[in-house]
């Protein structure tokens, strides 16, 4: 659903069953011809409006902005932020490739007032505590030993709610400054730690977004938003691989994995990382054509999403990163062709491999989820 606003518009998505948790995401972009500030004014306000008429009883538990000069927007959005710091957020220098100089992501969940502690904020909605970590840094001469930093706070913070990594976390994102020279680092320094808390081949690795975005603090190669969940028992989640179209991750040197899928008592999330034109030996497919790079994209998700008993219709919200801005008109009218009515965003990130000119992530949720296990 689209509502259009002054001088900004919000795409909507929704799941709501009767007496159940209602969610929705929310893509809030503005109007390109304003200053930075008018651009935020009118991209509040119009987030207030939509969340206060089409997502009444809600509240937002993780926001997203992503600017075009984070550099030297930063200080003047975390001014504005005074008074609306209410969930978990997140800043990106990402630009929005439709000319305007910030964009948002909100999801917003029916449930009660969320707690603050340590860097996580936490919910309780479908049975379960939720924790949102926004913009993680860590000190350090070099992407590995800030990714290490990172990961290390990251691990004492959910400690301190009774929580770990390798049972608990089910998303993170890794924003690398200059990802095409710092990637290998922030790699390296993942791969250390997962490999001290036995997150390997043989067991399991986390859904992940590894990307470039500027980050706002200076001198900072890497930022981390991570999402975790408490009581959710191993057999509830699922690890999507989609073997027949993508390879194993740990192939080509990496520790993620392409999504994962957690079932609660009347509903199903599933969680795609980030994806590329890539086949299952993990090698690139139609190198220098976004067309059909964006074409085996979607191919590669689908499938994902069909090992989770999930199409397109069931996705909730996009995030598409280009490398070439050159290529946002080809690709947002494909895009929009295809899935007019998903909430999505465009924006400058390159993919960590040079030869992918595109990538994309989503989350989706299902109708049924699996009875079989009640929340606890």
């Amino acid at each position: 659903m689209r509502i259009d606003y002054k001088n900004a518009y919000v795409q909507i998505s929704s799941f709501a069953k009767e007496g159940g948790v209602c969610e929705y995401h929310i893509m809030v972009h503005a109007a390109g011809d304003l200053t930075f500030e008018e651009q935020v004014d009118a991209l509040h306000s119009a987030f207030d409006a939509a969340a206060a008429d089409a997502c009444a009883g809600s509240r937002p538990v993780f926001m997203r902005y992503f600017l075009s000069d984070v550099a030297n927007q930063s200080d003047t959005l975390d001014r504005m932020l005074e008074g609306r710091r209410i969930c978990a957020m997140s800043t990106i220098g990402q630009p929005p490739l439709d000319g305007s100089k910030i964009a948002m992501w909100a999801y917003l969940v029916s449930c009660d007032e969320p707690q603050y502690a340590d860097g996580l904020w936490s919910y309780d909605y479908l049975g379960h505590r939720h924790f949102w970590l926004g913009n993680g840094f860590g000190k350090g001469e070099t992407s590995e030993e800030q990714t290490t930093m990172i990961m290390d706070a990251f691990t004492d913070a959910l400690a301190v709610n009774g929580c770990d990594i390798p049972n608990h976390c089910l998303r993170t994102w890794f924003f690398v400054h200059d990802v095409d020279h710092n990637y290998a680092g922030v790699v390296k320094g993942r791969k250390d730690r997962f490999d001290t808390m036995g997150l390997i081949k043989d067991t399991h690795y986390l859904a992940s977004t590894g990307i470039a975005g500027n980050n706002p603090v200076r001198g900072s190669y890497v930022a981390l938003d991570a999402y975790a969940a408490a009581g959710i028992s191993p057999e509830k989640v699922i690890y999507l691989k989609g073997s027949t179209h993508l390879n194993p991750t740990h192939e080509y040197g990496v520790t993620f994995e392409r999504g994962t899928a957690v079932d609660y008592d009347d509903r199903r999330h599933v969680i795609i990382s980030g994806t590329a034109s890539i086949d299952n030996k993990g090698q690139i497919v139609h190198p220098g054509d976004i067309r059909n790079q964006t074409l085996r994209m979607w191919e590669n998700v689908e499938v994902l999403l069909a090992e989770a008993e999930a199409t397109y219709d069931d996705v909730m919200h996009m995030i598409v990163y280009l490398r070439d801005i050159a290529d946002y008109s080809v690709v947002s009218r494909m895009f929009n062709e295809r899935f007019p009515e998903c909430p999505k965003v465009f924006v400058q990130a390159p993919v960590c491999r040079p030869g992918w000119l595109i990538e994309m992530e989503c989350i989706a949720t299902s109708q049924e989820g699996d009875l079989k296990y009640p929340a606890l």
